[in-house]
């Protein structure tokens, strides 16, 4: 293959010209070994690009690079670090709609939401990090200590593909604030979209060594690094099983694990907020990016009284959907990222109505005039009890259950009753109501009456949905080693 590719990205193009190497020691290199893996277009199916997977050698030799520029970078001072993210932003901005484009193309996030938020997600986190960073507090007087907090080490990121750039920024722009080293293994699912975040970071000047990308499956480029000797931090995102071999293989170097796993939010909704309002919106929001968000409100608790009106609101709210070609501007929901994922969600649809939950709307199959591509169609289940599978397990597609509630202990019994806890959600005319009830669901965040995002909080769950925490100081803080200085 040749080292440039050309990508359609709607009206307008993207070459990418490193998608044959990584970006080790401040240079785009040949791999060490010869494996390669086809990029697919989850829409059409047919593959488009190719990328070299890297092998434990490959991985030695970024790790080796990042150890080696740790002793120096490490020493740079507040300012030094807050210029080299101002660079990064500046060479960030001008390729928004350019990045927007591959990660529309290499997992099927409709255009539209490419660009309003899958792109700009990266940017985000850049910025929160950069003012964070202004006013961290390295160092503190505690008694007869002067405690610093100090660069962990050589960090390694395991990033995933539904939200590929976000999980990108916000780990390498935390780690850079800090002042670590740092290897990279984007998803191989969507791994283009790291390739030109690479391309921003050496533009930005960030020094040899410092940042460093090698491509690869997980079983093999992702264990290397977990597991590498010379890596003391390694920060995942992905599913709770590959969080748990992660953690495994990390345990014998006895290295820090920072993880953001699986999720099964419960969205309570309260019988005072305003029902049609609240159960449409919401419905809208679980399919969003196809459903495959590890925060997604999945689990929707309505009152027992009000299921069957639950029901028919939702069942009517996906009907404004529109799903399909993803490069379309009227596109609101594209395919799910891949086969295997495909598959994985129709077979849950597939045991929720095994196991008696009511097909209110969507089900098995594409939607109708779409043969080709991994499409589905938003689903959503009625009078499901939280024992289901498609209760209990994380989908990751456009699927909702509805559960009913007696009372609002029940409801929050109910939220509370799952392996996850990764977000949580809760609507009420009553924002000091929902706020009380928000306390009291184990979750990383909770949203109350439809909050959107925020990349200044701190972002991770409990439970199995993982440790350590991500996000402005916060992620900040993950990378960082505190040492007393007595006397």
């Amino acid at each position: 293959m040749t080292g440039q590719q050309f990508l359609a990205t709607g009206n307008e193009g993207s070459k990418l010209n490193n998608l044959d190497r990584f970006y080790i020691n401040g240079s785009w290199v040949e791999p060490l070994s010869g494996g390669s893996l086809e990029i697919v277009n989850p829409a059409t199916e047919e593959s488009f690009a190719k990328i070299p997977l890297g092998s434990a050698a490959d991985v030695d030799a970024a790790v080796d690079a990042a150890s080696a520029a740790f002793e120096s970078f490490s020493t740079t001072t507040r300012d030094e670090r807050i210029a080299l993210l101002e660079s990064i932003i500046a060479e960030y901005r001008p390729r928004l709609d350019e990045i927007a484009g591959v990660v529309s193309k290499e997992m099927g996030a409709p255009i539209g939401l490419a660009r309003a938020a899958q792109a700009p997600a990266a940017l985000a986190h850049l910025m929160v990090t950069l003012q964070a960073l202004k006013s961290f507090k390295f160092e503190e007087r505690l008694g007869n200590s002067l405690v610093v907090l100090e660069p962990a080490g050589v960090c390694g990121m395991i990033t995933p593909w539904n939200w590929p750039l976000n999980q990108i920024s916000c780990k390498v722009a935390a780690a850079l604030a800090a002042g670590c080293t740092m290897v990279l293994k984007p998803s191989e699912i969507a791994p283009l979209n790291a390739v030109l975040f690479t391309e921003v970071m050496d533009a930005a000047g960030t020094p040899p060594g410092v940042f460093n990308l090698v491509h690869g499956e997980g079983t093999v480029v992702g264990a290397a690094i977990s597991s590498h000797p010379k890596v003391d931090v390694v920060s995942f995102t992905g599913s709770t099983r590959a969080g748990v071999d992660v953690a495994r293989r990390a345990a014998p170097s006895v290295k820090r694990v920072c993880q953001e796993l699986g999720g099964k939010s419960a969205n309570i909704i309260l019988e005072d907020c305003d029902f049609d309002k609240v159960v449409a919106r919401d419905t809208l929001n679980m399919c969003s990016n196809t459903g495959q968000s590890c925060n997604a409100p999945t689990r929707m608790l309505v009152p027992h009284s009000r299921m069957e009106e639950a029901a028919e609101i939702a069942s009517e709210a996906t009907k404004k959907v529109r799903v399909g070609d993803p490069g379309s501007r009227d596109t609101t929901m594209g395919p799910l990222s891949s086969e295997v994922q495909f598959n994985k969600v129709q077979r849950l649809i597939e045991k929720g109505i095994e196991e008696g939950a009511q097909l209110a709307c969507g089900g098995l199959g594409r939607p109708d005039g779409l043969n080709v591509g991994f499409f589905v169609k938003p689903t959503v289940f009625s009078h499901v009890t939280n024992d289901m599978s498609i209760a209990r397990e994380e989908i990751f597609g456009p699927v909702l259950s509805l559960i009913g509630y007696e009372d609002e202990n029940d409801a929050v019994r109910i939220a509370n009753d799952t392996d996850y806890g990764l977000s949580g959600y809760v609507s009420s005319a009553d924002t000091a109501r929902a706020s009380a009830i928000a306390r009291r669901i184990r979750s990383g965040n909770v949203h109350i009456n439809g909050s959107s995002f925020d990349a200044g909080a701190p972002f991770g769950g409990y439970k199995q949905s993982g440790n350590g925490r991500e996000f402005g100081r916060y992620g900040m803080e993950e990378f960082l080693e505190p040492k007393a200085i007595i006397g």
